[in-house]
């Protein structure tokens, strides 16, 4: 095999930008979410494609999430180009502990998850309040005080 062929390349760029992918969703927090909430069938609900979201503090999706929500949960994926690491993702509202707040300049929605304590997803803008909209009365309580969090 020759170092200079292209299909040598390729797949090495293939193999490199799956390891990537799966790296990323063990740091970021999807690979354990992915453990407990793993979409089994196909997501029925509103969804906003291209979103931008901040897991734990070190892994940001910037306009690569699809965020969906319904009276059952909330739908997590990643676009088709980074699903490597990233399956879909349903978690149960009542698996959901939300925190909303302010920056100087960003409002900002906050999901923590029963199963994953140490995992939160950050959504900024009016993403959370779609969400929230579509949800309706099944939306967890929000501003949850530090002890009654999960």
């Amino acid at each position: 095999m020759n170092l200079n062929d292209s299909r040598y390349f390729f797949l090495c760029f293939v193999l490199l930008w799956i390891a990537i992918g799966f790296t990323v969703a063990q740091i970021g927090g999807w690979g354990q979410l992915a453990r407990f909430y793993r979409l089994s069938n196909p997501f029925s609900g509103e969804s906003w494609y291209l979103r931008s979201g901040r897991m734990r503090l070190t892994m940001r999706y910037r306009n690569c999430l699809t965020i969906g929500a319904n009276a059952q949960g909330l739908y997590l994926a990643v676009l088709f180009l980074f699903r490597f690491g990233h399956p879909p993702l349903f978690i149960p509202w009542q698996d959901i502990a939300v925190k909303t707040g302010e920056t100087l300049w960003w409002r900002w929605t906050e999901f923590r998850f029963r199963q994953a304590p140490g995992v939160f997803l950050r959504v900024f803008g009016r993403i959370g309040d779609e969400v929230k909209s579509s949800a309706g009365q099944f939306w967890p309580v929000e501003n949850l005080p530090a002890q009654s969090q999960f």
